[in-house]
């Protein structure tokens, strides 16, 4: 039975938003027939259009539908309204590989040799598909509930149209820290090598806990890169400081290719290739869902109570352990996190209209929306405006949580606002009765 006030799209129950970007926003959903549980990522087709951001969409979601691998966020199916595109998508839960090597500093060699040779796999299968990722990190590797690695985020990635006449591609992208020689003196570059160098800092990462090429200026770093200026730390094996020589080679020409890799003796150990069954797969309606002309008995259609959201015991462990589709890396940082919740007794307008007031003095404007709220910085940043997405969720008549994201900004200035916040809203902040006895005690 649906809960009263969700969002519903198609067969599938919209639920808390999970992460949020310039143009989508990813939540969690359950699709009514089967209950299992999915991840949703949104786009807003006027933005899209706006932005000139169509080619870009249109491959990420030809790219999940071409990709069928178990070390590959899967794809399910993708959905349109009139204003909105839905991607449906496997719902990870052990969150970021980097979270993982942020809380333990480093991974022994075993572990970082078994995730390496997930990567490895679903590399060279997207290869086979023609399909280069182009922005490899730590950070779009997550991990499910088994510890299984998926590979996500295939923004970036390009397809065989567009490689030119040559084999090569023309686009500089991917993260500086993670990009190969080539990509960046921009003469036209080999994908599938390119994609190999990422996958060889992510093992040095993986293996050493911090990045082999690291400056904090943009050009020192690339000099760096280009003449591959690394030096492996004490803990590494011989082999696996080979293995990472041959990766992080300067020149594509000379570098390691995914066979050789496999046949690599570090590589082979305890290795066992997955099996799974390939499909055919028909690209044709990824073009109609942006078709104006659409036929309308395709289109879904979103339907919205106007009630705070309704939270189940599972949305709430969720909250705890969640995706996070956010491509944030900010080492120094350790790991600040970019959303924080508390509980409120009073109602849910109340709590948006305090939340309002107290934002105001901080140089915060609200703008309200049914039981969510959207706080923007009048000042200028680090990395721009901070911007803030509050929502109410009901758990029961007389209880409440309530969510705070940064959805723009930097991760660190979110934290301070947040705590100037709660100074403000103490009242308004339910305790348990055991955390009432902790503060008093203390």
């Amino acid at each position: 039975m649906a809960a009263v006030g969700r969002t519903r799209v198609g067969k599938y129950e919209l639920g808390r938003t999970l992460g949020e970007g310039t143009f989508a926003k990813v939540k969690f959903a359950k699709n009514l027939e089967t209950g299992e549980n999915v991840a949703i990522k949104i786009f807003d087709k006027d933005k899209i259009l706006r932005h000139k951001m169509v080619g870009q969409i249109k491959r990420e979601i030809s790219t999940m539908k071409l990709v069928r691998h178990p070390n590959v966020v899967r794809m399910y199916e993708v959905m349109a309204s009139k204003t909105k595109i839905y991607m449906v998508l496997e719902f990870i839960t052990g969150g970021e590989l980097f979270d993982r090597i942020a809380r333990n500093g480093k991974l022994k060699e075993d572990e970082a040799r078994k995730y390496f040779q997930q990567l490895i796999d679903a590399v060279d299968y997207c290869h086979s598909r023609g399909v280069f990722h182009r922005d490899l990190k730590p950070e779009n590797l997550l991990l499910d509930s088994n510890g299984v690695l998926k590979i996500s985020d295939f923004g970036l990635s390009a397809l065989p149209q567009q490689v030119r006449e040559d084999g090569l591609l023309y686009t500089t992208c991917g993260t500086p820290n993670y990009v190969a020689p080539e990509v960046v003196k921009d003469k036209g570059y080999d994908g599938a090598r390119a994609d190999i160098w990422s996958c060889g800092v992510i093992l040095f990462v993986l293996m050493a806990g911090y990045l082999p090429f690291e400056d904090s200026n943009l050009m020192s770093l690339y000099k760096k890169i280009f003449k591959a200026d690394f030096t492996c730390p004490s803990w590494f094996s011989t082999s696996v400081k080979k293995l990472i020589k041959r990766i992080l080679d300067p020149k594509p020409q000379t570098r390691i290719t995914i066979p050789e890799i496999i046949e690599n003796e570090w590589f082979k150990k305890g290795y066992q290739p997955p099996h799974f069954e390939t499909a055919e797969v028909n690209l044709d309606d990824v073009d109609a869902i942006f078709s104006e002309s659409g036929d309308a008995t395709n289109l879904v259609i979103e339907r919205r109570d106007e009630k705070p959201v309704p939270m189940n015991a599972f949305d709430l462990i969720s909250t705890s352990q969640g995706l996070n589709l956010g491509t944030l890396f900010e080492k120094q940082m350790g790991l600040v996190k970019r959303e924080t919740r508390f509980t409120s007794k009073l109602p849910a307008n109340e709590i948006l209209s305090k939340i309002e007031e107290a934002a105001k003095p901080l140089g915060f404007e609200a703008r309200k929306q049914n039981y969510k709220l959207k706080l923007q910085g009048e000042k200028s940043g680090r990395k721009g405006h901070l911007a803030i997405a509050s929502e109410v969720f009901e758990v029961a008549p007389s209880l409440h949580v309530v969510e705070l994201r940064k959805s723009k900004g930097d991760t660190l200035e979110f934290h301070k606002f947040y705590k100037s916040l709660s100074t403000s809203l103490k009242d308004i902040m339910w305790k348990s009765q055991e955390e009432t006895s902790r503060s008093d005690k203390s």
